[in-house]
């Protein structure tokens, strides 16, 4: 994200081991849902900062597709936190299965406060979040903070899951908090005039200015449901949803999908990281 040592050995190693591209595909244990992600380092003089989950898992006799995008911000610690983390703390919460809701609110913002723990180690960077948990190919929860965004397709129309934070439509609860907005000519508002959004993980140094509480959405997977995209800034800064759902429609192959969306995005001059995650439920 263009927005502003380690545990172990091991991880240091993961962290520095990482290709500025990368690209798959799986599907659920049936089949019948498939989906595919690309993800390709920007412009920027940076190690890239994206990181994603995109897999099934089979817990307690339901199969749970859980996909995710983190776009990092000086530096990558923080979203690779999250996707070694984020997940496993919103199925550790009690109340997951009765109120998924609220375990996964309760889950952002515990990890939130993990990372902060551990700024010794983090450093001082932070992180969007998207992420989407499928529950048995039928029920949906998306929830994000920051400006990663998911986006349905229903009957080939494009439908915004998510809250892009921005500054400026979150100005009242920074000044509450202390903060300011800047609005400099040529520039995208920012918090203290430094992070170009309003709620994010990590970020110590702004975070008594910042939120990292979630919005949560649900939805059923019926059958006008086709298409799930998730995706960092690099992509939505350069095309609309609509037009992002009408490249995913043209293959049946979500990997390519994912793929011909990065390659869109580059082609359209993102400098920015770009990732996606594409889901086909039919």
């Amino acid at each position: 994200m263009d927005k502003l040592c380690c545990f172990k050995a091991s991880y240091s190693q993961l962290v520095a081991a990482r290709s500025s591209s990368s690209t798959g595909k799986g599907k659920n244990h049936e089949g019948s849902i498939k989906y595919g992600f690309s993800l390709v380092k920007g412009k920027a003089n940076h190690p890239m900062e994206d990181y994603h989950v995109a897999k099934f898992a089979q817990i307690k006799d339901n199969e749970l597709g859980l996909f995710a995008i983190y776009d990092g911000h000086l530096g990558d610690r923080v979203p690779a936190y999250l996707q070694k983390h984020l997940f496993t703390n919103i199925l550790r919460e009690e109340e997951f299965w009765e109120d998924p809701t609220l375990s996964i609110s309760k889950a952002y913002e515990s990890t939130d406060q993990e990372i902060l723990s551990h700024s010794s180690d983090l450093g001082r960077g932070g992180s969007t979040a998207v992420t989407a948990i499928l529950i048995n190919g039928r029920r949906l929860w998306i929830a994000n903070v920051g400006d990663s965004r998911a986006v349905l397709s229903r009957k080939g129309q494009a439908v915004q899951m998510t809250t892009d934070h921005e500054p400026n439509k979150e100005r009242g609860s920074i000044e509450t908090r202390g903060g300011f907005v800047s609005n400099l000519p040529g520039d995208v508002p920012r918090v203290n005039g430094q992070l170009a959004v309003s709620r994010a993980f990590g970020d110590r140094s702004l975070k008594s200015h910042l939120r990292s509480d979630p919005d949560v959405q649900y939805t059923d997977i019926d059958v006008d449901t086709e298409i799930l995209i998730l995706a960092s800034d690099g992509l939505w800064k350069v095309m609309t949803n609509q037009e992002a759902v009408d490249i995913a429609r043209r293959t049946r192959d979500p990997q390519k999908a994912a793929k011909q969306l990065t390659a869109e995005a580059l082609k359209r001059d993102s400098k920015d990281d770009i990732s996606c995650v594409v889901v086909k439920f039919r």
